[in-house]
Order: structure tokens, then C-alpha cells, then sequence
């Protein structure tokens, strides 16, 4: 206890975590220049819900199916609309995604009526237009009616229709088509994809990120030093060997460093090339850029690297 034994001062802002001398410098140094990730201007929201993945997650080959089922080009045009590439947690990693070609038909309470706000629960209008304008979709959720109306019996039925989604991002569907980031929260390292263009739907297993400085921030969401404060300092706690819960209750409490115009520019630039390249060839350079934005020490950045 003498030898290794170390003082640690605690105030009411503090989770109660017992750290080493040297980690209480690695926090010290981050909360003295960083505002903390809740109070940026970001929204984080959940992915969607199905409640049947069997149902309304298809292959590439159904999909085309499903469209070629269509009786005219107009009720086909509507329907490749609806039909909207997804990613799993298990296919979201550092900067990018491996995509599995598969599909979510996106099909929100009350669809097709799902803005009209005198609607409150499962609505026999809704689901008779809906039969009419989507039929061939219709048809191919048919085949599981059983399962879906089994779902969440306090629910399907009575606050929305057994052809809707369980959840459908009611308040935020749209943030799915802007530039994004996207996590999912069991990670063994920073796994934070870009996405700008394909405007992947994910689901509850993932989450999203959007609203200002996104390229500048998944730099510092994918950095060793992030990754490590998370673990250590802000609740992540430890899964296995190696991994963590990358819970957004807990990283938004992460300090990161406003940026000024110059730094903005440079780690974007990196971004880009990791992006485009589709390889974490700038990981290193992005890392040291991180560490030197939180000015740690030699013995510091050895510190985190080990842990």
C-alpha cells in the first residue's frame, strides 16, 4: 500500500473512479481544453426497430424480387423508394462499412399515411391504401403476418398497424439521409463509420451521429486517446480481453477540443484520405495529431498505447 499507494482528490463533478498518478494527468490534461460531446452541437439518435428482422430485412436477390413483382413502373418507382440499404452492428467499423447487400423495407406507422397526425392507432384506412399503392410489398410482408402480429401485443394492433416497423425514428427518420457517423456500442476498439452517400438506415444494435464538425469528430472517436479516456475514465468499462461498452451516455462526457480553422482543415484532410482510400493507412498520424492536441507526454501517449 505504501509503495503503490497514490492520492487522489475527488470533487462532486467526479464519477467515482480510482486512477494512477499518471492517469490522473491523462484526465487532467483533456477536461482542462475540451468541452464535453453533450454540449456540442450534435444529436445522437438509436437505429430503427423492426421487430421481425426476417420480415423486413432482405437480400439483394429479394429485393429485386419484390420489384419485379411490381405491376407498373410507377408502383415499382415508389417501391425502390421505400427500399433502403441497412447495416448491422457487426458491419460497422473503424471509418467505413462492410455492406452485406441487404435491404429495409422502411415502413413507419400508419404507412403510406404516416404524417397525418389524426391517426392514433392501428388504422384499417392506412393498411387498405397501402395494399393498393405497394402491393407487392404488401404481399411479401403477408407471408409473416403471424409473426408480426405477435410481436409487442401491447402494441401492434392498437398503436400501429402488424405491417409497420416497431420503431421508425419518428422524430429524427430524416437525420438517416445526412451525413452521418455510425457505432454500434460493443466494440473491442473505436468503431465509428463515415457515412455521406448511401444513407444507410442501421439498426437498434447501431446508433447515429449528426450535426456539425462530423469529420473532424470521428477523428477524435476513432482515436487511441478516446478510445482509452472511454475505458477508463468515462464508464466504458471492460468487455472481455480488450473491449468496451461505447455507451453515448458515457463518451458524451469526453472533452474534445474545439477546433480552430487550421486543425479543422488538416485532420479532415486525413479523414478524407482514410475514407476514400477505404484503409486506416492515417490512423498513426491521426493518433499523434490527437496527442499532441491534448499536449501528452512521451510517457503519456506510451501509457495509453499499453492500455
Amino acid at each position: 500500500m505504501q509503495q503503490n499507494g497514490s492520492e487522489y482528490k475527488f470533487d462532486n463533478s467526479d464519477s467515482w473512479v480510482i486512477l494512477s498518478p499518471i492517469e490522473q494527468r491523462i484526465k487532467q490534461k483533456i477536461e482542462t481544453v475540451g468541452v464535453p460531446l453533450k454540449d456540442w452541437d450534435i444529436s445522437i439518435y438509436r437505429g430503427v426497430l423492426t421487430g421481425c428482422n426476417e420480415a423486413f430485412i432482405v437480400s439483394g436477390e429479394k429485393r429485386q424480387e419484390i420489384l419485379d413483382n411490381c405491376i407498373d413502373q410507377n408502383e415499382r418507382q415508389k417501391t425502390d423508394e421505400l427500399i433502403r440499404p441497412i447495416l448491422r452492428g457487426r458491419d460497422i467499423r473503424r471509418y467505413g462499412y462492410d455492406w452485406a447487400d441487404l435491404w429495409l423495407l422502411y415502413i413507419p406507422w400508419h404507412f403510406p399515411l404516416q404524417f397525418d397526425s389524426t391517426i392514433t392507432g392501428a388504422s384499417e384506412k392506412a393498411e387498405k391504401i397501402f395494399q393498393e399503392q405497394y402491393p407487392s410489398v404488401y404481399n411479401h410482408l403477408l407471408q409473416y403476418k403471424p409473426e408480426l402480429s405477435a410481436r409487442n401485443k401491447a402494441e401492434t394492433g392498437i398503436r400501429y398497424e402488424w405491417y409497420a416497423m416497431q420503431r421508425w425514428g419518428a422524430n429524427y427518420w430524416e437525420d438517416f439521409l445526412k451525413p452521418k457517423i455510425i457505432f454500434q456500442e460493443m466494440v473491442q476498439e473505436s468503431s465509428f463509420a463515415y457515412d455521406e452517400n448511401m444513407h444507410f438506415f442501421c439498426l437498434d444494435t447501431g446508433r447515429i451521429i449528426t450535426g456539425k464538425y462530423l469529420k473532424y469528430l470521428i477523428a477524435i472517436l476513432n482515436s487511441d486517446l478516446f478510445f482509452f479516456s472511454v475505458k477508463h475514465f468515462y464508464g466504458g468499462g471492460s468487455l472481455g480481453d480488450t473491449g468496451i461498452r461505447m455507451k453515448h451516455t458515457f463518451f458524451e462526457k469526453f472533452p474534445c477540443i474545439m477546433p480552430t480553422d487550421d486543425v479543422q482543415s488538416m485532420i479532415e484532410n486525413l479523414v478524407d484520405r482514410t475514407i476514400v482510400r477505404n484503409k486506416c493507412e492515417c490512423l498513426e498520424e491521426i493518433n499523434h495529431k490527437v496527442y499532441k492536441l491534448y499536449d501528452l507526454s512521451q510517457e503519456e501517449i506510451e501509457y495509453v498505447k499499453l492500455h
